[in-house]
């Protein structure tokens, strides 16, 4: 089971699309506040909502709360100003993929603490970044993928 962490999401349709996936695949999902947006959205739970009961989702005020409840677990963190694409790891079930808020992602304080565990999404250099949802399910399906998509058929 991988887990994907969304710090601040801002924008409901992303987290909903995100629950969504997390259900499907059977990851975590863990979300950090604030929230641009509240749990109960109806465009957050119409994005999702056929898939909320299906999905374990953990709430938090702050990443490193997320840090201290699991300390032995490796933690990717995606930035466009990582230098190692996302496809270039070799991840292991259990892992957790760390997602920021869609307008600034996870913040230099943040990236330059944890630099070594920085990964991106190769796209063209003049391009902003690819949405938050898509984002999500292009790196949780590579780990899928690495790992012979235990428990999905």
């Amino acid at each position: 089971m991988f887990h994907i962490v969304l710090v601040e999401p801002e924008i409901p349709p992303n987290t909903g699309n995100i629950s969504r996936t997390c259900a499907v695949t059977g990851a975590t999902l863990h979300m950090v506040r604030p929230f641009g947006f509240v749990i109960n959205d109806k465009t957050l739970k119409r994005a999702g909502l056929d898939y909320w009961h299906a999905l374990d989702v953990r709430y938090y005020d702050a990443f490193e709360e997320v840090e201290a409840a699991y300390p032995n677990a490796r933690f990717f963190l995606t930035s466009t100003h990582a230098a190692r694409g996302y496809a270039e790891a070799a991840y292991r079930d259990g892992d957790f993929f760390v997602f920021g808020k869609e307008t600034a992602g996870l913040g230099e304080k943040l990236l330059s603490r944890r630099s070594a565990d920085t990964i991106r999404i190769p796209m063209r250099p003049e391009q902003r970044s690819l949405n938050l949802s898509n984002s999500v399910a292009i790196v949780l399906y590579e780990a899928l993928r690495q790992t012979g998509f235990a428990g999905l058929r």
